[in-house]
Parts: structure tokens; C-alpha cells; sequence
């Protein structure tokens, strides 16, 4: 297998800068995802790793070897794109197995006997002879990683190869193609727009914002404690709070706070609530692998914090503020409310839904909040 580095990497397009000052390690047999909205810069990195494009600054890696200016050819990548390329004049097992005209010292009769081998791995078994128009756009999706399997790559790239199938298919697929990776321990690097999908079969989420990277960690570390103002915006939805730092105090050990935490009094308009933050660590490592999470610095002036929907509690005893209902969404398990807080929207989930204009009281942990820098 083999591990990925990229470091200070910037591509710019005719004065556009498209990446800029991008150092990422992706491990041995990860699954390691890049995630972020449109034009962010995940699919020229992924094209950056594949040898498609060429970096304008910086250096790519694989274990060790420099290999910014190798061809694709050259890098034993198997790429999956999210047209799926298929040659329409092939059968199925044909496309699967065309990759391996080109692996030295490969047998014709080895490669007869590897391609049903990876149809049977994708779900495919007894598909050979179809034409690749006969299938659904699930089972063409599949034939594109068979394909990009069968030469036995170093890597496999996978751009957004999901993006054009319908929700419930997608959640299937996701889940078959993390088992297939997991099977493999193939190093893998996805790129998606959709969170719910990056947090479902991720190792580790990358989450990228014009061109740079603004956090990397493990899916819930991401989720629960975003880095930045965009991290928490971005994936999955949020409360963000803004106002300005009034107190800070050591906590007391107790079972229920994190070691080194602080007790921080924030006014948010004319409430003030009560929040616990993490101290932050006394140095930051410059590689991106290992600084998973960035803790905010609480010493003075305007701060932020935000509290996920499912963590403000109606009818909570602490950090308690009354809000207004301004409309509902039924969600199935859940319903979304999202209510007006002097003129700041707040949202959150609940069961048992309250009427539009009804006046909520909420309230949240102190624990249950993230605090970021502004």
C-alpha cells in the first residue's frame, strides 16, 4: 500500500489560485475523504495526486518519493470519476479488465481469471457479458471501481462518484464501497460535497475552504468540535453564538468536565451565558495529520461558540433563553424547529414539535458547547 504527503502544494490557474500553501499526510490503508462546497479545491487536489495536474509550489509524496512530476501512467493510481467513463462499446467485463493489458508480465489467463474475481467483489457476479447501457447507474458505478481495482494500484481516487445517484442508493453504495476498501486496506482518497456521506465511510475528513484546508480529524472529532467559524457552519447544522468574553475561571476536576477546562462567561446581546472550553495546547504541530482539532484562545475580547441542534434542550435548567417558533420541518424521527432569538436564528431538534409562533424556552450544557475563535 502507500501513504500520500503533500506538502505546501499551491496550483494556480492563469493568476487564479486554485490551492494555496495544501499540506496534507494521508496513512497507510486510510480512508481519508475531502470534503467542502463547490470550487473549494478537493477535486484539483485529488487530480494533483493522481499526476493530472502538475503543483505550482510545493511537493507530493508517496511513501517517501518525490512524484510531482511522474505521469499518472506512472503512479499505479486507480482513479473512479463521477461520469464513471465507461467505454460503451465494451461489455462489462471487458471495461474491468482493459486496465490489465497494461500491467507488465500480466497473462491473458490471469487476467480471464481476475476479472470475474473483482465482479464477484463489487456485487457484479454473472454481469460479464452486458453491455455497460444495460445497467442501472448503481452497477455502472461498481464496473468503474472494478475497473480501477484490477491492475492492483497503490492508491485508489475517487471523485464524487456517487453525485448523480439517488439518496437511498447513495447510502447503500457509500457502505459497499468502505467494505471493499476495508477488505483491500487499499490507501483511499474520496471527494465529496456531501457531509453526512464524508462523516458515514471516513477514517479521517479533510475540510477544505477556498483553496485551503481548515481542519483534519477523525469524523466525530470534526463534527463535535469544529476548528473554525466555516467547520462548524458547513458540516451538519449548527448554532453559532458571537459575543464578547466577560470571565474566565479554571474549573474544578469533576467527572463531567475536560481536564485543563475553563469555565468562560460570554454575553451574547444582553444574556450571558456560561460555557466550558478546552484550554489551548502550548504549541501547534505544523503537520496537518496530527493537528486534528484547534482550541480557541480565551483571553480577551470577542469570542464564539456554537451548540449543535440536538443538544439545546427545551425546558433546560442552564444557559436557559426563550426563542420564538418561526417554522417546522418533519424529518421523520425528528422535527426541525427553527425559532427567532432576538432577531438570530436558532434551530433545533425535537420529537415532540411546538406550534409556529409558540415561545420556547432552550437551554444547553455548558459542556455541550464548542468554543471557537472568532
Amino acid at each position: 500500500m502507500s501513504e500520500i504527503d503533500l506538502r505546501g502544494v499551491r496550483k494556480t490557474y492563469a493568476g487564479t489560485t486554485a490551492l494555496d500553501d495544501v499540506s496534507l499526510r494521508v496513512r497507510d490503508g486510510e480512508f481519508f475523504t475531502l470534503v467542502g462546497p463547490s470550487g473549494c479545491g478537493k477535486t484539483t487536489t485529488l487530480r494533483l495526486i493522481a499526476g493530472f495536474e502538475s503543483p505550482t509550489d510545493g511537493a507530493i509524496r508517496f511513501d517517501g518519493d518525490d512524484v510531482s512530476g511522474v505521469p499518472p501512467e506512472d503512479r499505479n493510481v486507480g482513479v473512479v470519476f463521477q461520469n464513471y467513463a465507461l467505454f460503451p462499446h465494451m461489455s462489462v467485463a471487458e471495461n474491468v479488465g482493459y486496465g490489465l493489458r497494461f500491467v507488465d508480465g500480466e497473462p491473458r489467463r490471469e487476467r480471464e481469471k481476475r476479472v470475474p474475481e473483482l465482479l464477484e467483489l463489487v456485487d457484479l457476479a454473472g454481469m460479464g457479458d452486458r453491455d455497460p447501457a444495460e445497467l442501472s447507474g448503481g452497477q455502472q458505478q461498481r464496473v468503474a471501481l472494478a475497473r480501477a481495482l484490477a491492475p492492483g494500484p497503490r492508491l485508489l481516487l475517487l471523485d464524487e462518484p456517487m453525485s448523480a445517484l439517488d439518496a437511498r442508493l447513495r447510502e447503500r453504495l457509500r457502505l459497499q464501497v468502505k467494505r471493499i476498501q476495508s477488505e483491500l486496506g487499499i490507501t483511499t482518497v474520496y471527494v465529496t460535497h456531501d457531509q453526512e456521506e464524508a462523516l458515514a465511510v471516513s477514517d479521517r475528513v479533510a475540510v477544505m475552504n477556498e483553496g485551503r484546508v481548515e481542519q483534519v480529524g477523525p469524523p466525530r472529532e470534526v463534527y463535535d468540535r469544529p476548528a473554525t467559524r466555516f467547520v462548524a457552519s458547513f458540516v451538519g447544522d449548527n448554532n453559532l453564538f458571537e459575543g464578547e468574553l466577560v470571565d474566565a475561571v479554571e474549573s474544578e476536576a469533576s467527572p463531567h468536565e475536560t481536564k485543563g477546562s475553563r469555565r468562560l462567561l460570554v454575553r451574547v446581546g444582553e444574556t450571558v451565558f456560561e460555557v466550558e472550553a478546552t484550554a489551548p495546547a502550548e504549541s501547534t504541530p505544523v503537520d496537518a495529520a496530527a493537528t486534528d482539532s484547534r482550541s480557541a484562545r480565551f483571553d480577551g475580547g470577542s469570542l464564539a461558540f456554537c451548540v449543535r441542534p440536538e443538544l439545546l434542550v427545551v425546558g433546560g435548567r442552564e444557559n436557559r433563553f426563550t426563542a420564538t417558533v418561526r417554522e417546522t420541518e418533519f424529518l421523520g424521527e425528528t422535527t426541525r424547529a427553527h425559532l427567532d432569538w432576538d432577531g438570530r436564528e436558532v434551530i433545533v431538534r425535537v420529537s415532540d414539535p411546538p406550534a409556529a409562533g409558540e415561545s420556547v424556552a432552550l437551554g444547553f450544557d455548558p459542556a455541550d458547547a464548542h468554543v471557537f475563535e472568532c
